[in-house]
Order: C-alpha cells, then sequence, then structure tokens
C-alpha cells in the first residue's frame, strides 16, 4: 500500500494536479488496491482532520491579516521600515526583509506576506534599479519569515496535530525569526555591493519617530495577542477572534480607511483562502493516516535509527528529509503528513516536541523558497513578470543562509527555547 499511495502521488503531482487533489485521489487509490477498508474511511479521515477547536484559529488569524491589509497598515509600515533601515546599501532590498519581519507579526501567512508586501516592493526595487531577478529573491526569501514570527498558521496546525502549548511555539519561533531576517539582510548588502544597488536616503530622527508612530497600531498586534495569552487572558484560538476585532477597529475607527460596508468582500476574500488552507489540511489527514495504518512512523524509525542513535543526527537526517521534500510539495501538507509520523520518532528520543515543531516549520519555510515548486517564489516570480529560470541561482545564497540558521537552531537550542523553557 505504501509504494502505490507514494507512486501514485508523485505521479499526480508532475501531472501538475493540485496538492491537495494529489494527496487525497492518492489516498483513495491506495485504499482501493488494500480492499480491507471502504473508502468512506478516507472521508471521515479528512473531517476529523479538520474537526478541531484549535483549527478555529486560522479563519480569524487570515481575516485579521486581510483587515490589517486593506486598511492600509502595510503602507505604514514599509515607510517605517524606509525610515529605519533605507539608508543601508541595497535600501529598498532591506526594506523588503524588515518590513516582512513586521508584517509576518500580523498575518502569520508567507504567501500573504509574499502577495502584500511583494505587490509593492517588488515594482519599486525594480524602478530603484534593482534587478528583477535580485528583488523576487529578496521579496520571496523575506516572506518565509512570516510562519515563523508569531502568530503563525503553521504553529496552530502543528499545535492542534502534537497537542502541545500553541504559545510555547509563538515564543520559540521568536528569535529564530529575527535572525533569519538579519541574515538575509547580511546577504543582501553583500549581493548589493557587488552588483552596485542603490540606498535609500538616511531619513531624519524625527520622520523616524513619526513613522514609528504611525505603525504602531500595527505593531502592537502581536503584542497584544501574544500578553493576552501568557496572561491567562484568552486562548490561541479566541486570539484569533481579538485579532479580527482589533483589526476591525483599527480599519474602521482609527485609520478609517475601510467601512463596514467593507468588510464582507473582505471577509469572502478570508473565507475564499481558509477553505484552500482547510482543503489541504483534510487531504493531508487522510495521506497522513493512511501512511501510519501501514506503519510508516516504525519504517521511519528502524531507518534513522540504523544510521546513529544520536538525537543531534537523527534530528539533522529528518530536516533534510523536509528539505528535499519541500521541493516538490507545499508547505501545509508537508507539515500534517510527516507530523503524525514523526512525533513518535522524536519522543522516543526525547526531543522537545515544541522544540521540534519549530524546527520542522523552518524547514518546511525554506522549501516554500526552493525551487521548482517554491510557491513564495512563484508568487514573487508573477509580481515582477519575470521566470523562475531567471531566478534560480540568484536566491539559492538566501536559501543557504536560511539553512544555516536552521542547523544552528539544532547544534543550539537555547535560540528556540530561550523564551518558554
Amino acid at each position: 500500500m505504501l509504494a502505490v499511495l507514494f507512486i501514485f502521488f508523485f505521479i499526480l503531482l508532475f501531472l501538475n494536479l493540485p496538492v491537495a487533489f494529489s494527496i487525497g485521489l492518492s489516498s483513495m487509490i491506495a485504499l482501493c488496491f488494500y480492499g480491507d477498508l471502504p473508502l468512506s474511511a478516507i472521508v471521515t479521515r479528512m473531517y476529523s482532520g479538520v474537526d478541531s477547536f484549535t483549527l478555529l484559529a486560522i479563519p480569524f488569524f487570515i481575516a485579521a491579516g486581510e483587515i490589517m491589509n486593506e486598511s492600509g497598515i502595510t503602507d505604514k509600515i514599509v515607510s517605517f521600515s524606509k525610515a529605519l533601515v533605507g539608508h543601508i546599501k541595497g535600501g529598498l532590498a532591506h526594506v523588503s526583509i524588515v518590513s516582512s519581519m513586521f508584517f509576518s507579526g500580523i498575518s502569520g501567512s508567507a504567501t500573504a506576506d509574499a502577495s502584500a508586501l511583494g505587490s509593492m516592493l517588488i515594482p519599486a526595487m525594480k524602478k530603484s534599479g534593482i534587478d528583477s531577478d535580485f528583488a523576487v529573491a529578496v521579496s520571496a526569501s523575506s516572506s518565509a519569515i512570516g510562519p515563523i514570527i508569531p502568530p503563525s498558521i503553521l504553529f496552530v496546525i502543528y499545535g492542534s496535530i502534537a497537542n502541545v502549548s500553541i504559545a510555547k511555539l509563538f515564543l520559540g519561533g521568536i528569535i529564530p525569526g529575527i535572525l533569519i531576517g538579519l541574515s538575509l539582510m547580511v546577504v543582501t548588502y553583500f549581493y548589493a555591493k557587488k552588483r552596485g544597488y542603490p540606498s535609500e536616503k538616511r531619513s531624519s530622527l524625527k520622520n523616524l519617530v513619526k513613522s514609528f508612530l504611525e505603525s504602531l497600531i500595527a505593531l502592537m498586534m502581536p503584542v497584544i495577542i501574544l500578553g493576552g495569552i501568557f496572561g491567562g487572558i484568552f486562548t490561541a484560538t479566541e486570539a484569533g477572534v481579538v485579532a479580527v476585532f482589533y483589526a476591525i477597529v483599527v480599519g474602521v475607527f482609527v485609520n478609517k480607511t475601510i467601512k463596514f460596508s467593507d468588510l464582507g468582500g473582505i471577509l469572502v476574500k478570508a473565507s475564499i483562502t481558509t477553505s484552500i488552507a482547510l482543503f489541504v489540511i483534510a487531504a493531508a489527514s487522510a495521506f497522513a493516516w493512511a501512511l501510519a495504518w501501514e506503519g510508516f512512523g516504525e519504517i521511519a524509525l528502524s531507518f534513522l535509527t540504523s544510521f546513529s542513535d544520536n538525537p543531534v543526527i537523527i534530528l539533522s537526517l529528518i530536516l533534510i528529509f523536509v528539505l528535499i521534500l519541500g521541493l516538490f510539495v507545499e508547505g501545509i501538507p508537508v507539515l500534517i503528513i510527516l507530523s503524525p509520523v514523526m512525533l513518535p520518532v522524536v519522543n522516543g528520543l526525547g526531543i522537545d516536541l515544541v522544540y521540534f515543531g519549530v524546527l520542522l516549520v523552518m524547514a518546511i519555510v525554506i522549501g516554500s523558497v526552493t525551487p521548482p515548486v517554491g510557491i513564495l517564489t512563484y508568487i514573487s516570480c508573477a509580481i515582477a513578470n519575470t521566470t523562475i529560470s531567471r531566478v534560480f541561482w540568484t536566491i539559492w545564497p538566501f536559501c543557504g543562509i536560511m539553512i544555516f540558521v536552521l542547523f544552528m537552531a539544532v547544534l543550539f537550542p537555547e535560540i528556540i527555547t530561550l523564551f518558554y523553557k
């Protein structure tokens, strides 16, 4: 059954069928070959995969991000980032990275980050004299910070599967997210120096303070969410509701950039995004169940321990496998398929499940940048009106530095565990 499952999955994937359909159909085909279980078992597993109170946070965080984006918050974040780092060699490329770090605390989604900020900054970078391939590489790689710095939709999904504290996952992602952002800025600086890219005029202290105060309302959102969770005021799921309420107040009453009549269209857009995400989660849940039914976890454990019984080495092998899988499969399916399989393995080795979750999400989001499938690179290429073949070699140094930070976190767990232990 395992062979049938994987063979048909990759066949359907290479036939350019959407990932969710490839996962769901390969599970059904494998079950047909198995014969002992009814096809209704797939439907049951798909339903149970999304039947979770914790996952209710996903539509709320998506809606909050959409409302904040429509309310003009993106412009204010970019203005503050420009005043803060625009004078560094590479100018707008650094602005893109810092803006992504701030915006990740609002949307919790890499694709939202790539779409909202990329549509604004990629054309601006090209206009300032930065090459298309470099603009795409910077925008795509910096968007990967979105699911690492809290709040994060991927952390919510992993927390639901692993039954661990989402609040601790949020805390664990802060330092790695910042480190990735700073590392990307280092690569950007050397690239900009080599290619002779321009920088922006240094902002005055007065303008810096002004732009900070204008963006403060947006920057307070992750502070309120994390403060409320750790203060025991609300759960991570309820934090999503608070985020939506806060976004509406900011957009309608503070910035006055959206009206109540606009909320219907915004919520429809958020609902479409949510339905896509939840359908992928449902299909991946059925696939993960089929893997577990065939004892894939035990096979994986025996394979990994045949190399070494050192937790660091086994953890590194798992992450390398995730990075390779990320070349072909999108993030959410990878997370849902691998988590149930790998959790018994890492738990048996005495590895903290929160720590593993942060590492897993980091590896997955790096995979969402790497060609040939990297969804963030495709979004950025579409905005820049260029092809992925032109970006291919430019983006690898950015992927390389993110992989370096990932394995630094493997060697030095305190990078992740500092705030929650």
